[in-house]
């Protein structure tokens, strides 16, 4: 498989995202070739700020591999990996890592920052952006189109607590 192969296999992860009322972003590990694990955002329903796709997708590949080191291994991403994001990968001493449509708001792979780029970090990381970025960008404009054409649900307290704190005043 080619690196576009496996953008169109994160592309996959990325509409499952969308499926499930998450941003669609999608992410596959890779390891000599061959898909070692994938993952999608999450954040809503894992109500988890961190489950971003490349989040999940690593600690996937760490499970697979018995270790949290990913040598010689390569993400593909559909979106720009924020710093949080571009963290994880560097502790994971990814060998490459490939996104798709470029973030203009948290992009930390060169639209914000390059977190890749600084020479200090002890590991440097391979980076290519713009891999199949039209399809990419596509998909998430379609998403944020549909959802600003949706009625806007009001979010709840998911326990009555926070609300009940609300309604007594502060302590």
């Amino acid at each position: 498989m080619d690196d576009a192969a496996f953008m169109t296999l994160a592309l996959a992860q990325a509409r499952a995202a969308m499926a499930a009322g998450e941003v669609p972003v999608g992410a596959v590990v890779v390891r000599a070739g061959q898909v070692i694990a994938s993952g999608s955002n999450a954040p809503i329903g894992r109500h988890d700020p961190s489950a971003h796709a490349e989040i999940v997708a690593l600690r996937a590949a760490a499970l697979a591999l018995a270790n949290y080191r990913l040598i010689d291994c390569e993400l593909f991403v559909t979106l720009e990996p924020c710093a949080m994001c571009v963290g994880a990968m560097l502790h994971a001493r990814l060998k490459r890592v490939v996104f798709g449509a470029p973030d203009p708001k948290t992009g930390a792979a060169g639209s914000v920052l390059d977190l890749f780029a600084n020479p200090r970090l002890n590991h440097q990381t391979q980076l290519q952006g713009g891999l199949m970025a039209a399809e990419c960008a596509d998909l998430l404009q379609d998403f944020f189109q549909q959802r600003r054409r949706s009625p806007r649900i009001a979010c709840q307290p998911s326990d009555g607590h926070a609300a009940r704190q609300f309604e007594s005043g502060p302590p």
